[in-house]
């Protein structure tokens, strides 16, 4: 049964955030979607709360994955990519980090960043 869940995971991580935990894991998810916007958040910051719903909406109707960063359960992780406040978005294209945005944005604002690196 747990290979099902596996499977379903994996075909779900288009349509809803991936919790990444650990460096392998964000390696992954970089490695197997072509935009990955990677959200670097705490359970107790406001701030992180009211992004998720655009994080969410982001990775439901793009064609980029998101990935959620607990930043407490991964400060070393956190800290190889400079997370200095929350909420955090690091977004890769091809592989490579190719910008930061820190605080607050807007659903427009990510789906902007989303599609210069699809179109």
């Amino acid at each position: 049964m747990a290979t099902d869940t596996a499977a379903d995971a994996g075909a779900a991580t288009a349509n809803e955030p991936i919790h990444v935990d650990g460096q392998s894991q964000l390696d992954d998810v970089v490695t197997d979607h072509g935009v990955v916007l990677v959200d670097f958040y705490a359970d107790w910051c406001g701030p992180c709360k009211m992004l998720e719903p655009v994080v969410e909406t982001i990775a439901a109707e793009t064609d980029a994955a998101v990935a959620k960063v607990d930043v407490d359960a991964n400060q070393q992780l956190a800290s190889a990519y400079g997370v200095r406040g929350v909420p955090t978005v690091v977004v890769f294209a091809d592989g490579e980090q190719t910008e930061e945005v820190v605080g607050v944005k807007g659903e427009a604002e990510f789906r902007a960043i989303v599609d210069s690196y699809t179109e």
